[in-house]
């Protein structure tokens, strides 16, 4: 119970491999107004560009044909040619345009996120042909919020060309017996006009359902304590486990050091918290840590090397200083060796002294 009541409250924001899931599986922040606003926008751009150019390339290609509409030869071969010669030139005339129009559509989609190589969105799920969950689908908050979008864009957009056309419907009923070639620079001067109002409204609109959508991709990622512990788990292995081989690495340096006591020259402790095993033989540079431990450790050290006869020194301080500064197998610093050597030294002048 507890465990469900876990996974319902995803409270905690979610971690980067959470993130890089979702971005393997296809679920990315999509804002279907954004990518149509680039589309829009970029339809705008070519109208305004190429439009003139394109218009006169194609008008000329078709006056042409027109004109000449007697000497074309319809037999199969010729009939082919001219099939050819139409295609050659309308694809020359839309290529670029074509290719912005591409570009801009891309350029949606990759400014909301980078390029995702999926398949999970194209395997079959039950929940997608599930009644309830359509249900669910139907009245979720993402439906709310398309049909608020598009209900904004139909007012919106609505009363930006009625109030661009309307002032020109006199224009308008008089284009009936207008010489057509006055019609095109009129319908192409008021489409630039309402296209540029309306690439100025849906970036609004396309901004602040990129919002909303980021906000709902969020709230998805979202994940509970339970869920973090797992990722924890897996990314840095069970605590429990990890817990159980440094208790093991622990015992086995405790025995290591347990069994290299016996070749101290002398133990020095705090009395009973701390303990430091030193070696020392003629000829080495400085004496080394053989073993070192504190509370059951040390009185175990201390145990050993009663039992070994290591000749035990109580100095508090030394002790704790050692401890702090030192590992096993190493060498005391050079800040110590006056106080190690006076140690080494005392236990000498005993063993000579009680020598036979």
């Amino acid at each position: 119970m507890a465990e469900e009541q876990d996974d319902i409250e995803r409270s905690e924001d979610p971690t980067q491999k959470k993130l890089d899931d979702a971005h393997k599986r296809g679920d990315v922040v999509k804002s279907q107004e954004v990518s149509n606003w680039f589309i829009i926008a970029g339809a705008t751009l070519v109208l305004m560009a190429f439009s003139g150019g394109m218009g006169s390339g194609l008008s000329t290609t078709f006056r042409g044909l027109f004109a000449n509409a007697h000497a074309i030869r319809t037999d199969g071969p010729g009939l082919l040619r001219l099939a050819e010669k139409l295609g050659a030139e309308l694809i020359a005339a839309i290529a670029i345009p074509f290719l912005l129009l591409a570009l801009a559509a891309l350029a949606g989609n990759l400014i909301q996120h980078r390029l995702v190589w999926s398949a999970e969105t194209l395997k079959p799920k039950l929940s997608k042909i599930s009644p309830m969950a359509g249900m669910k689908r139907l009245f979720s908050k993402q439906a709310l919020a398309n049909f608020a979008k598009g209900l904004a864009k139909l007012v919106l957009v609505g009363t930006v060309m009625w109030m661009l056309m309307w002032p020109e419907r006199d224009r308008l009923e008089g284009l009936t017996w207008t010489d057509p070639a006055m019609i095109m620079p009129f319908v192409q001067s008021m489409a630039l006009k309402v296209l540029g109002v309306v690439v100025a409204i849906l970036a609004l609109i396309a901004a602040a359902d990129y919002l909303f959508q980021y906000r709902q991709w969020y709230e998805r990622q979202k994940m509970s304590l339970r869920e973090l512990k797992e990722e924890f788990k897996q990314s840095e292995g069970d605590p429990a486990i990890r817990g159980k081989i440094r208790q093991i690495r622990q015992q086995r340096m405790s025995r290591r050091m347990i069994a290299a006591v016996p070749k101290a020259a002398v133990v020095i402790t705090n009395p009973t918290h701390y303990a430091i095993a030193l070696q020392y033989d003629r000829g080495m540079d400085a004496p080394i840590c053989v073993a070192k431990g504190v509370d059951a450790l040390a009185l175990k050290i201390r145990e050993v090397a009663g039992q070994h006869s290591i000749p035990i020194v109580e100095n508090p301080p030394l002790a704790r200083a050692l401890h702090a500064a030192i590992e096993v197998d190493q060498a005391i610093p050079p800040e110590h060796y006056k106080a190690v050597a006076e140690v080494i030294g005392y236990v000498m002048r005993l063993r000579r002294a009680f020598k036979p």
